[in-house]
């Protein structure tokens, strides 16, 4: 869930159809894509039935890739015999990918046809965890679990029904419905992700995440893989080659020699967390040598507050601004980063004189990586934006955008009204400043006694796997006095699923309905899942009730799940819940897809109902045809767009010039904003939309960072990370290890059932460099123990001088596990051996590798591969930054030879041990309440936004709170 702007785009609707230019023929009889005229019946001869001729005519419905947040457009082949998927490829009308997918797109077919699939409701037997399901029917989950839900309701235990979500689903679809059912409810895995580069970019525009130009750039400085595993990489991968083609520049920091990396006119391979003393100096040259847009910082930086809190002796005068700002930055000469990052000083200075060059266009982007990675991460990601502002290169051809200008979220014209609940299990006292909800620290909270859980949605998330200090979040799964009822929404069999009381199927790319829209170049577009099977029944008149008639065995899409719940948690309607699942044609009966989103995208699409009737069709009929629609391209400079008269109607500067409505404490801020700020008047007169800062400019100083406890890092600077060079033991064996990338095929529990994938990546390496190892005796392929602060696991080092030294890597894509008996993917997961002693002791051992397997997929008894991996995870204790409240991946370790009796795979954690670590980090926090006794600032983002009154906390609580 990302934020979308104020303003409206410059560009226009395109008005036209999505018929892209790779569709077009190239030769008589060759083409790239088949036109969309051949949609509805397209032929193709069966490349196995070679040399004879036998044709096959498929309907091509388009749908989306749910295999990663680019959300690439895939056209599924369904055969018009017998209504099967057959294939998906690219969908050439796809504004973000264009035709061309990485190879997780076309291995959604695997996931399709998985023989290992979960087809139908299963039910706990016996003991939580035991793995002992049985199969139950839609009605009986769905009554259970709607009735456990409204009895929390009822009884206002509103914070104790949470819904856990990995990847997500349609933007604003699950937020309005908990906003509905009036709970504080919603969970994200963002700060095992993302929160780092999120807060950082926050704290400079609202905005929270990057959207680069690159593809009209003159220089690009990445930090990490973005070619192959970067947030959006394969759109992305797309412009970052088309730009160097152009002769762009092409900077990487990444600790590997990446394939991204290898590319590069410049790698630099910096020691963990110095990344941010590497911008700083790059800054402090900009400053000094004056290759910087000062027009541009004069009028959207809040250099006036940045001399007023600083140098309030100071005049205040733009020209004294620069001066200060230059001697701030003086002590971030390229010896001092070069020293930090154990680089040398001549990549420093090559670094600062390609920025240089790049004049106003300048990409960069860093989203997981070392924001990531490291305490005070998210200050490398404001130290990076600190290049953008001061080359005025924000909004600019070939700049760096916010994401809200190239993302839409099309909310449905009903929205429910915001509630006034808050939850501190979610938003916790301690971390006011969080980008997203405490999600890694739940089981500790728990614990703890902050409250307990009614109902847990788990949704296509595998929590115990994918976050740190998983054995205790086994510890709290298994207690049914913490959590009372846990619902496990996925497609597949996942560690945690084996924890849950129900597991639901849920859909895969081709299997359910959601609108998707990110950020992936400078365009504006919505694209459709859809579940295609059931486009193709409609087409032919085949009649059926839901997607469980169209999808294999019993999955049913979540969106017709949730308002069947929905309506079994308020059947009568008394508790207001109903009314926003209703069908507005057929009163008294729930709404169906089709009704909800006719609506959805003829109210909330701007462009696509005329779009639509140029070509005769409803603006559902086209997104159905399309998959896609684009509602604007080559958008720039929106900070600068006039505000509107019926923006301006009733709005009133403050001394700052900030445009504000009234609002009362019974006003929901936006998404990210503050209620009632439209916009900025200039010095000059001039009314604009602005950013969605509390300033509506862009705060080199930040007032919040400031007022809410952090003043010495109110402006972009330079935190020593927890595993800086000076915290590692060199002659005692530590090492840092850098656990926080990942093989671009293989992507947490949607990907792990997907053969091709695995066929291409299923080794799981330490990557050790080559004079580490030598000097340590060790060779590639010998095991060695690394011990953590909480445990140890055991892994096979892989010797290289792709990585730098001092430093090791293993990537998060594998070590995935189930116990003997219990449910799992033959294709990915290893059998182990699980014992907990009773003093906190888990032991974690593989007695069976993966194997070939008989089922109705030949290719399973043709696995050739034997490596489950290492969930090196469990062995990481929660270490949240105070801040932004991300998760620091990168660990202390101590690397040795593997002991007698050590087997690969091993993992051995006291859970003891990690509570303590926990509540170290926790002490390191500084508590709200803030400013008016505010729980959060109301301008950062919250996906379900209640009341301004739920943002305050008595004065007596606030005071407890402090003591």
């Amino acid at each position: 869930m990302t934020a979308e702007p104020t303003a409206e785009p410059t560009a226009g609707p395109t008005n036209r159809p999505p018929v892209p230019m790779p569709g077009a023929r190239t030769h008589e009889k060759l083409r790239n894509f088949p036109p969309p005229e051949e949609w509805d019946a397209h032929v193709e001869y069966d490349a196995k039935a070679h040399p004879r001729k036998v044709p096959h005519t498929y309907s091509l419905i388009p749908t989306i890739c749910f295999n990663c947040e680019s959300s690439c457009g895939l056209l599924a082949y369904v055969d018009h015999e017998d209504l099967s998927i057959r294939k998906f490829e690219g969908n050439p009308a796809h504004p973000g990918s264009r035709g061309r997918n990485c190879a997780k797109g076309p291995a959604t077919i695997n996931q399709v046809h998985d023989p290992e699939r979960i087809l139908h409701p299963l039910r706990r037997v016996g003991e939580r965890g035991s793995g002992q399901f049985e199969r139950v029917s839609w009605d009986e989950a769905v009554r259970d679990i709607a009735g456990r839900i409204r009895k929390a309701i009822v009884e206002d235990r509103r914070d104790e029904v949470m819904y856990h979500v990995g990847r997500p689903g349609e933007d604003g679809f699950a937020e309005r419905v908990l906003q509905a059912w009036g709970v504080d409810g919603h969970n994200s895995h963002t700060n095992v992700c993302s929160s780092g580069g999120r807060s950082g970019y926050t704290h400079w525009m609202g905005y929270d995440r990057p959207s680069p130009d690159y593809a009209n750039s003159r220089v690009m400085l990445l930090l990490s893989s973005h070619l192959e595993t970067g947030h959006y990489f394969n759109p992305h991968a797309q412009r970052i080659m088309e730009a160097k083609q152009n002769g762009a520049k092409l900077v990487v920091l990444d600790l590997r020699l990446s394939n991204t990396a290898s590319h590069a006119d410049l790698w630099i391979s910096p020691w963990p967390g110095s990344e941010a003393a590497i911008f700083l100096a790059v800054a402090s040259y900009l400053l000094r040598t004056r290759t910087i847009d000062a027009a541009f910082l004069r009028r959207w930086v809040n250099w006036d507050v940045y001399l007023e809190r600083l140098h309030p002796d100071a005049p205040k005068d733009f020209e004294v601004f620069l001066e200060k700002l230059t001697e701030d930055y003086s002590k971030y000469t390229f010896e001092f980063a070069a020293q930090e990052a154990h680089v040398p000083v001549a990549q420093i200075e090559q670094l600062a004189r390609i920025v240089a060059q790049a004049g106003n266009r300048l990409a960069t982007h860093t989203w997981r990586s070392a924001a990531a990675g490291n305490l005070g991460g998210w200050q490398i990601t404001r130290s990076l934006f600190f290049l953008n502002v001061l080359t005025g290169s924000v909004g600019t051809v070939g700049g760096t955008h916010p994401n809200g200008w190239d993302k839409f979220i099309p909310h449905f014209p009903e929205m429910p009204e915001p509630n006034d609940v808050w939850s501190e299990k979610l938003w916790p006292s301690e971390y006011p400043l969080t980008t997203n909800e405490m999600s890694i620290l739940l089981p500790h909270f728990l614990k703890d006694g902050r409250g307990t859980l009614e109902v847990y949605f788990s949704r296509v998330y595998n929590p115990l796997w994918v976050n740190p200090d998983g054995f205790t979040w086994i510890d709290v799964l298994k207690d049914e006095s913490r959590i009372g009822l846990h619902v496990a929404l996925t497609p597949t069999w996942s560690e945690s699923a084996t924890f849950a009381d129900y597991v639901l199927p849920m859909g895969h790319a081709s299997e359910r309905h959601d609108t998707m829209s990110f950020e992936t170049h400078t365009s504006k577009w919505i694209a459709f899942r859809q579940p295609v099977t059931r486009v193709a029944m409609a087409k032919r008149g085949i009649p059926f009730q839901d997607t469980r008639d169209t999808n294999p065995g019993e999955v049913w899409e979540e969106n017709e799940f949730w308002f069947e719940l929905s309506w079994q948690i308020d059947p009568d309607g008394s508790l207001g819940i109903r009314q926003y699942f209703e069908s507005k044609e057929r009163p008294g009966e729930k709404m169906t897809q089709d009704e909800y989103y006719d609506i959805l995208f003829a109210r909330s699409v701007p462009g696509l109902p005329q779009a639509a009737s140029d070509q005769g069709m409803t603006p559902l009929e086209y997104m159905r045809k399309y998959g896609v629609f684009e509602i604007a391209k080559d958008v720039y400079r929106l900070d600068e767009r006039p505000l509107t008269a019926a923006e301006l109607d009733g709005a009133v500067a403050d001394e700052k010039g900030v445009l504000r409505k009234p609002v009362t404490l019974d006003t929901a801020p936006p998404l990210v904003g503050e209620a009632g700020a439209v916009g900025l008047e200039h010095e000059d007169g001039s009314r604009t939309a602005g950013w969605l800062s509390p300033s509506r400019k862009l705060e080199l100083y930040s007032t919040t960072l400031a007022d809410w406890g952090w003043p010495e890092q109110a402006t972009p600077g330079y935190i020593e990370s927890h595993v800086s060079a000076r915290r590692i033991d060199r002659a005692n064996d530590e090492f840092v290890l850098m656990p926080n990338f990942r093989l671009p095929t293989l992507i947490h529990t949607r990907s792990g059932n997907a053969k091709f994938l695995n066929e291409i990546a299923n080794t799981h390496p330490l990557w050790f460099n080559k004079k580490d190892a030598t000097t340590m005796g060790i060779s590639t392929g010998d095991l060695v123990r690394v011990t953590t602060e909480i445990g140890h696991f055991v892994a096979r080092a892989w010797a290289t001088e792709a990585i730098r030294p001092g430093v090791v890597g293993m990537s998060h894509h594998m070590g995935r596990w189930t116990q003997d008996g219990h449910p799992g993917s033959r294709w990915v997961m290893g059998k182990v051996n699980l014992n907990r002693s009773e003093d906190g002791i888990w032991k974690l051992r593989y007695i069976e590798g993966v194997k070939p397997f008989k089922s109705e997929d030949p290719d399973s008894e043709r696995i050739y591969w034997d490596d489950p991996g290492v969930h090196q995870n469990l062995a990481f204790p929660v270490q949240p930054d105070p801040v932004s409240g991300m998760h620091c991946w990168h660990q202390k370790v101590k690397i040795e030879k593997a002991h007698p009796g050590d087997q690969y795979g091993d993992v051995e954690v006291d859970v003891t041990k990690s509570r303590e670590v926990y509540r170290r980090w926790l002490a390191m926090t500084r508590p709200g309440p803030g400013p008016d006794g505010q729980r959060r600032p109301e301008f950062m983002m919250r996906h379900v936004t209640p009341k301004r009154s739920a943002y305050r906390v008595a004065a007596a609580t606030a005071e407890e709170t402090r003591a």
